[in-house]
């Protein structure tokens, strides 16, 4: 269903303050030295001992996500599956995707971080990324068009000098990870679906230094630039409300 019951909203509530909880408390550890699979291994920990369970485990049907994070380093735009000699240097950024299951509901959440000192392009990237996030979340309100939401990303991306990946998108959220609609990064206003209050929204611009266009790796999971730029991912899984938006995996950031 696109509009949430007052109860499944409150459950999604708890899910996304579980996901924010596990994904602040995994911030401290991405530092040089430390494998993408440690990273893994401790936000399922976390997860596990929240009362939640891993969003991402197991997911799909062919080929089933085999763990907890996606956890893509540099030219990774997403999907990448944590590995043991994956390990951090100094300079890289990673973007960590997760997602929780809770009572039977699904939240879901990314962002970027740099690994110590990282060039001011990166920074820039990420901060792009994370502001266009911003910006979206900003203007979402009952009867606004989606296509609204998509072309203020990317044009706010696009006027800082990178690219929006156009084969991925956001998505519905709920009962499963991936709902309808599709919530592009990309489009042209007064498109695409009317916001009402009571639908809930995983919002997430991926973001590149070079061209849009990404492939797929040989794992079947990892998505990594076409022309081998950094790329850059934040998402939020948003509530729609009466008034405007409630970010259900909200990070304080004074805490």
């Amino acid at each position: 269903m696109l509009i949430k019951t007052p109860e499944e909203i409150e459950i999604m509530r708890q899910a996304g303050e579980i996901l924010s909880g596990v994904m602040k408390k995994i911030v401290p550890y991405v530092k040089r030295g430390v494998s993408t699979l440690e990273l893994d291994e401790r936000a399922e920990n976390f997860i596990i001992r929240a009362g939640a369970e891993p969003g991402f485990k197991d997911y799909g049907e062919e080929n089933p996500y085999p763990a907890t994070l996606c956890a893509s380093v540099n030219n990774e735009v997403v999907h990448s599956l944590p590995r043991k000699d994956k390990i951090l240097q100094e300079g890289d950024i990673i973007g960590l995707d997760g997602g929780v299951r809770y009572k039977g509901y699904y939240s879901d959440m990314a962002l970027t971080l740099g690994v110590g000192k990282i060039s001011p392009l990166a920074r820039k990237l990420i901060r792009t990324t994370e502001q266009s996030l911003e910006l979206a979340i900003k203007n979402i309100k009952p009867d606004v068009h989606l296509g609204d939401i998509s072309r203020l990303i990317q044009s706010f991306v696009e006027k800082n000098g990178f690219s929006v990946v156009r084969q991925l998108c956001g998505h519905g959220i709920g009962k499963d990870l991936h709902e309808e609609p599709n919530v592009f990064n990309y489009g042209e206003k007064g498109t695409g679906l009317i916001l009402k209050p009571g639908m809930v929204l995983a919002i997430e611009p991926m973001v590149n230094i070079g061209n849009w266009k990404v492939k797929n790796l040989d794992d079947g999971w990892t998505i990594v630039t076409e022309d081998g730029s950094l790329s850059a991912h934040f998402e939020h899984t948003i509530l729609v409300t009466e008034k405007g938006a409630e970010v259900l995996t909200h990070i304080d950031k004074n805490d």
